[in-house]
């Protein structure tokens, strides 16, 4: 994370009396503070160091660090951490200081929006912030640079050569493994012999890496240079007796503009993260929607009989703490709708603890904030907790942890309008309750016509998983679970 010094490589053309005259050699440059400046101004190595680094980039910079420590710079640069499992990148939302500012460590220095989460970052050290590397809308990923600190507390003393050497180093390619293939920007060195052999083989020298003295190139490096390649050919076929993926085609940009006035506007990072995520989740999930109606009428009168009493609680009583319950107890019939299936293993992945997902609609987009152990939890505590996640994911407060983990979700659109609908489901789930608003309905009831709060429901089920007799089923029990709700459940 954080980087006691300020270290650049430079690639400069070194010429001295030898045969590596036209080689390009690493140079190590240290900015020191003001307490070490009488000593020098700037470290160069002698030559002989150079040898150690001749396409070893990784060596290089692990020398870096140590010289610099040992000049006792005085800066320290604060890189984005790791931010959870599947997630490397995000989009800076807010930057929360500017240069000059003294901060602590564990102090938030940024908001940064991953995924359909907005997280602030906390800074890893203390100091005073000498320079910031990003502003919003920005995307940064895992160690990039945010902002480096002088930890002396003097923001603005750095020279001007800091900031022309900082120029130079952000325009140098980044470090890179000493397995991965680079191509040299000079000429290479290697005898007529090799430079034959290569002209046959049609192999660019360019390429291949020199491991004797000064990157000379011999016939043992173009063998090795074609091993890499075999080995990179071999793991790029598709695996016997399956068909390799499709290509997608490059979208057609469309000038709409030709045909009247247009507006453009950018996809948000949210828009982009949903708009990614249900097509991923559409194509590869064989989709079947099992449609139906229940009676709310029961339900209705049980929370305008107990709302009041709730409110006194601090919670306000909706219809979606009971449609959970009612889900979970038919969840527990049907286990194999609270599962997962996992394609590696080709095995079902059956869940023993019921982590239901609720779609909240917000000005930004769909997110969905996870419910936990809802099985455990009594309708007042459902009630509160809906509420409290519910207003987090509109204010983007709700944590990427807060998003995960879901086994079932429900996306009711109830307040909204609208009847039955095909709602996607959210892989690696199954299966996805939709509801509609209800409607009042002439219903027959033992010979009897009578007016009914009636609502759509529709299932979703991944057929891969789940046969059609069995989402029969399941939402046979869950229209019964919601239209004899028990009275014990809600009272207080």
């Amino acid at each position: 994370m954080g980087k006691c010094y300020h270290a650049f490589a430079l690639a400069e053309e070194t010429r001295p009396r030898s045969k590596l005259s036209k080689k390009r050699l690493k140079i190590l440059v240290l900015i020191p503070p003001k307490s070490s400046r009488k000593l020098f101004n700037r470290v160069v190595f002698p030559r002989f160091v150079f040898f150690l680094f001749i396409g070893r980039k990784n060596y290089f910079w692990k020398a870096a660090g140590f010289f610099a420590k040992l000049s006792g710079c005085e800066f320290m640069d604060v890189t984005l951490p790791k931010l959870g499992e599947g997630a490397d990148s995000g989009v800076v939302i807010n930057v929360f200081v500017k240069e000059g500012d003294r901060i602590t460590k564990g102090q938030a220095i940024l908001e940064l929006e991953n995924e359909k989460a907005v997280a602030s970052i906390p800074s890893t050290a203390a100091g005073t912030v000498a320079k910031i590397y990003v502003k919003p809308g920005d995307k940064i990923s895992i160690g990039q640079h945010i902002l480096t600190l002088s930890e002396s507390g003097k923001p603005a003393g750095a020279p001007a050569l800091v900031e022309k050497t900082v120029a130079q180093a952000s325009r140098l390619p980044a470090p890179v493994e000493e397995e991965e293939e680079q191509v040299s920007t000079v000429a290479p060195v290697a005898p007529p012999s090799v430079r034959k052999i290569a002209r046959e083989l049609g192999i660019d020298l360019n390429r291949v890496r020199g491991n004797e003295m000064g990157g000379r190139i011999v016939i043992g490096d173009i063998r090795a240079y074609v091993t890499r390649l075999q080995k990179a050919l071999e793991k790029a076929k598709p695996a016997a007796g399956t068909a390799a993926a499709p290509v997608k085609p490059a979208a057609e940009r469309i000038d709409f503009s030709k045909w009247g006035p247009v507006i453009r506007k950018p996809l948000t990072p949210l828009r982009q993260v949903i708009a990614r995520r249900m097509l991923e989740n559409w194509n590869a999930i064989p989709h079947v929607t099992q449609l139906d109606e229940a009676d709310f009428t029961q339900l209705n009168t049980l929370r305008n009989k107990f709302a009041p009493a709730y409110e006194k609680k601090g919670a306000r009583l909706t219809l979606t703490p009971f449609i959970i319950k009612a889900l979970v107890e038919t969840l527990k019939k049907h286990p194999i709708f609270n599962s997962s299936l996992d394609e590696a293993a080709n095995e079902v992945v059956i869940k023993e603890y019921f982590h239901i997902g609720i779609a909240v609609d917000t000005e930004q987009g769909l997110i969905v904030p996870v419910v936990r152990d809802a099985d455990k939890k009594s309708i007042l505590e459902l009630a509160k907790e809906l509420e409290q996640l519910a207003q987090k994911a509109r204010d983007r407060k709700v944590t990427t942890e807060e998003i995960k983990g879901g086994t079932f979700t429900i996306s009711n659109q109830g307040a909204i309008g609208g009847a039955h609908f095909t709602p996607i489901i959210n892989k690696p789930e199954v299966a996805v309750l939709g509801l509609g608003r209800g409607a009042m309905k002439p219903v027959v009831r033992d010979g009897k016509v009578e007016i009914r709060m009636m609502t759509p429901l529709a299932l979703s089920y991944d057929h891969r998983v789940i046969d059609g007799g069995n989402a029969a089923r399941f939402i046979v029990d869950l229209v019964g679970a919601l239209q004899n709700f028990k009275e014990a459940a809600v009272k207080l």
